[in-house]
């Protein structure tokens, strides 16, 4: 059973770990924009409104990513050198490197055929038995089963790339954890980039090393770097994201039975959870100058928390932002981030939620909370939020 912590201050909440089973963190929230938007707790400034967090986004010369990158503390330690620790001419080219190959049309004509049977084979684990808990016989398995799949690596290796992946996400709370993480994935990785380049069989990773930019390759060491970010922020946020809309959809038959016979509604519906439970909290800044916002003056080399699910809940912005509304205007989320920095991933994440969640709705009828779980389910977290179970009970 899982045990529920509520902190009273910003300050306790941002002492927690990433995954720390809070259930609220809104309220605070609520309270940070209403009065301090932009504020400070221990070392860290942070931007809650959505006005003032999209500015900041906007803002890369004076809200810098290298916050991101291995000179500082935190996941550049994990990752290496990555598009989210770049700034500038550097950014432009890795992202002109990376983007084109992580589109879903450019992974070739049988991604979603791929995408689908890797949730019915899933599925199939456990359909006879007319019970599942979705989480970890679902959605934690799915995500990074099709990546192990796209990167042209063994399917039985799924288990170990999660383990390492979740390790990476806990380098602020535990760097040793982080660190040995980041060692094995590098370990595993090094050996595989090296054959891919001398014998290319056309998975990702190839399509990696072949991309060029202005005569430009990347280095064996930035596609390893690339596949540790793409590995733990691509799985984690689908993994999340699944779990908090299937969380919405159980808590609401009406609108698991609209959406269920309305399959245009799906996107609709993944754009919302994005909003109302951002499965990514917040991102990181550091400051390259003495900068003012919402009235502010924050020194040069200051570290930022700009915290996007308090943004995407501003009710400046979202009318009645707790309520959970498919009919919002969907371009409005700072889920996938904003600006320069906007989520490279983000169609390849949102088509292979879309992919899972169909294969789900298709497959498992009348779904519903199995009433003999010994715990309700409830989303929880700091950084990173999905549901703590999701024990369901169906027909086929």
């Amino acid at each position: 059973m899982t045990h529920f912590t509520q902190p009273s201050t910003p300050q306790e909440l941002m002492s927690l770990g990433p995954i720390d089973p809070v259930e609220n963190p809104y309220d605070i929230y609520k309270t940070l924009r209403d009065t301090c938007p932009v504020g400070k707790f221990g070392r860290n400034y942070y931007i809650s409104s959505f006005e003032l967090a999209q500015q900041a986004l906007l803002d890369d010369v004076s809200f810098s990513s290298k916050s991101n990158s291995p000179d500082y503390p935190g996941i550049g330690m994990v990752f290496g050198q990555t598009i989210v620790g770049m700034n500038g001419k550097e950014h432009l080219k890795h992202r002109n490197l990376i983007t084109p190959a992580l589109r879903p049309k450019a992974l070739g004509a049988d991604f979603r055929q791929r995408a689908r049977d890797t949730a019915d084979r899933l599925i199939d684990n456990f359909a006879a038995a007319g019970r599942a808990n979705l989480v970890p016989d679902f959605t934690f398995l799915y995500p990074l089963s099709v990546f192990v799949q796209i990167l042209g690596l063994p399917q039985e290796d799924a288990g170990d790339f999660h383990r390492w992946g979740i390790d990476l996400t806990h380098v602020a709370a535990d760097p040793e954890r982080g660190l040995r993480g980041s060692a094995c994935l590098a370990q595993y990785l090094e050996p595989v980039v090296r054959e891919k380049r001398a014998n290319p069989t056309g998975d990702l990773i190839c399509r990696l090393i072949e991309a060029e930019v202005m005569g430009e390759k990347m280095t064996d060491a930035e596609i390893i770097s690339f596949l540790r970010l793409l590995i733990t922020g691509g799985a984690d946020t689908t993994y999340h994201l699944l779990g908090n809309v299937l969380h919405t959809l159980l808590n609401d038959p009406a609108l698991l039975e609209l959406v269920s016979n309305d399959r245009s509604k799906l996107e609709p519906l993944l754009w919302e959870s994005l909003r109302w439970e951002s499965p990514v909290q917040f991102v990181s800044r550091q400051t390259d100058r003495e900068t003012e916002i919402g009235g502010v003056t924050i020194p040069d080399d200051a570290p930022v928390l700009i915290l996007l699910g308090c943004a995407n809940r501003d009710e400046r912005v979202f009318p009645q932002p707790e309520v959970f509304d498919i009919n919002r205007d969907r371009e409005k989320s700072l889920a996938f981030g904003y600006g320069r920095h906007y989520c490279a991933g983000a169609d390849f994440g949102l088509t292979e939620a879309l992919i899972g969640l169909n294969a789900l709705l298709d497959r498992l009828h009348d779904l519903r909370f199995d009433p003999a779980a010994d715990s309700i389910s409830k989303i929880r977290g700091v950084a990173f939020r999905g549901p703590s179970h999701l024990k369901v009970l169906f027909n086929t």
